[in-house]
């Protein structure tokens, strides 16, 4: 089998930047395009911070998977332009690998659909940090014996969505495990509005936002006398890029969508 073709959406974000250094450093990983919101220039070489790496610059999504033909469309972008660019790559038979977050049922029902349609798979990740993914896993496990559970996700200030795609996947797998459950004082009130957080299946899900954090979750459990806290922190995005470079090795082997690393990790 020869390289994996792959061009990357959104090279100059932070998440995207590591993505590109990634493939470029990978054996067996090819480069062939990048898709950027503006072109300044033709070839990601003239970049600053990429001046040792060639890749041809588009704008148009199309354009780029008709003149690069990709195996794999690595997507770092928003959850508006994720949505438009899998569709798009999985009808010109391209597999999606997509690292962000905020897609709704109905996105994932319509690309499932598609998946099927076109027999090309697509992996879809709220969080690439394989650390993560175990913390998501041994809270499932820990939710056996202990059913009061809240969640504090906190991030850095630019994050867009809250709560963060992470805690609500947290919460979807505990809630899986886990009977519906209205958590503190019948007669609990908010004083102020949103003090408790969000609600899901009765546990609360916090956010924080501010500067000087990157991505880091809490998730804590309490019972008579005890609490049990499982907690993930990713200090640069650097600690993202082995469950990218996984779940690109991994697409390649799918023909179905596939929601969460959780899913690929033996």
């Amino acid at each position: 089998m020869g390289s994996i073709k792959i061009v990357i959406a959104g090279p100059r974000g932070r998440m995207g930047q590591e993505a590109v250094k990634m493939v470029h450093q990978t054996d067996g990983f090819e480069l062939v395009g990048v898709i950027d919101r503006k072109k300044e220039f033709g070839n990601l070489s003239e970049l600053e911070g990429f001046t040792s790496i060639s890749a041809p610059i588009f704008v148009d999504m199309e354009e780029c998977l008709v003149e690069t033909k990709p195996d794999v469309l690595i997507d770092l972008t928003s959850p508006e332009t994720g949505m438009v660019h899998t569709r798009l790559a999985l009808n010109h038979g391209v597999r999606p690998v997509v690292g962000t977050t905020g897609f709704s049922n109905e996105d994932l029902q319509e690309l499932e659909q598609l998946c099927e349609k076109t027999g090309k798979g697509c992996i879809i990740a709220p969080n690439f940090a394989v650390g993560a993914i175990l913390m998501m896993k041994f809270s499932q496990m820990a939710v056996k014996y202990f059913e009061d559970v809240e969640i504090i996700e906190l991030h850095h200030d630019q994050k867009l969505d809250a709560p963060s795609g992470t805690a609500i996947k947290t919460a979807d797998m505990i809630s899986k495990i886990r009977p519906t459950k209205v958590q503190g004082h019948h007669n609990e009130k908010e004083t102020h509005p949103g003090a408790r957080g969000a609600n899901f299946d009765g546990m609360r899900i916090h956010s924080v936002r501010l500067p000087g954090l990157i991505a880091h979750q809490q998730v804590m459990f309490g019972a008579d006398g005890q609490t049990l806290s499982i907690r993930h922190d990713s200090y640069n995005r650097a600690s993202f890029m082995s469950g990218v470079k996984l779940a690109v090795e991994q697409v390649m082997k799918l023909d179905v969508l596939v929601y969460g690393l959780e899913n690929i990790l033996e």
